[in-house]
C-alpha cells in the first residue's frame, strides 16, 4: 500500500521517523509516544494538513513524500464501531491510550485509522519504533503547493 505524507522541506528528512507527534502529540498518540501520520491518498494528507492551517496560511515550502509499506501492512484496522466513543472529539486520552498502547506493542508496522475530517477514508499510522521500518520504500519529496483559492473562500 501507498502512503501519502505532507510536510514543510525542512522537516523532509525526518518525515518518517514520528519526531514532531512525539514532541507534540496527536489524535492517536501523546506526547513522549513517536508516531507517523499518513494517509492513503495525497488529497486526503492535504485535507489532514489543510484543517490545521490558520485560515490565512498558505505555506509556500511544503513537499509530499509518498512511501510503500511493506507486503502485509497495515496488519491491523480500526474500525469506528471498535474505536472508543465520540474518538473523532476533543477528549484524546482514550484514543491516545490506544495508539500508545499500539506503539510499545510493536503489533504491527501499520494500521488504518478512519479520518476526522472525513470519517469514511483512512489514515495510516506507522509505528517508527517497529523493526519493519527498514523495509518502509520513501520516495523522494516533491514540491506541493494549496491552491490559493482555498485559503481565499475560508
Amino acid at each position: 500500500m501507498r502512503i501519502w505524507r505532507i510536510c514543510r522541506v525542512c522537516y523532509a528528512c525526518e518525515a518518517f521517523s514520528g519526531d514532531g507527534a512525539r514532541r507534540f502529540g496527536g489524535r492517536w498518540n501523546s506526547r513522549g509516544t513517536p508516531m507517523v501520520y499518513a494517509s492513503t491518498s495525497l488529497a486526503l494528507a492535504a485535507m489532514e494538513l489543510f484543517v490545521h492551517l490558520e485560515p490565512n496560511q498558505a505555506p509556500d515550502d511544503l513537499v509530499y513524500i509518498s512511501a510503500e509499506l511493506p507486503p502485509g501492512e497495515p496488519a491491523l484496522r480500526w474500525d469506528q464501531s471498535t474505536l472508543p466513543p465520540n474518538w473523532w472529539g476533543d477528549e484524546l486520552g482514550p484514543v491516545r491510550d490506544l495508539g500508545d498502547s499500539w506503539v510499545r506493542s510493536a503489533q504491527s508496522l501499520a494500521v488504518l485509522v478512519p479520518s476526522v475530517p472525513i470519517r469514511p477514508e483512512w489514515n495510516v499510522l506507522v509505528n517508527p519504533l517497529h523493526p519493519g521500518l527498514a523495509q518502509l520504500q520513501i520516495a523522494p519529496p516533491k514540491p506541493f503547493h494549496f491552491d490559493t483559492r482555498i485559503f481565499s473562500a475560508r
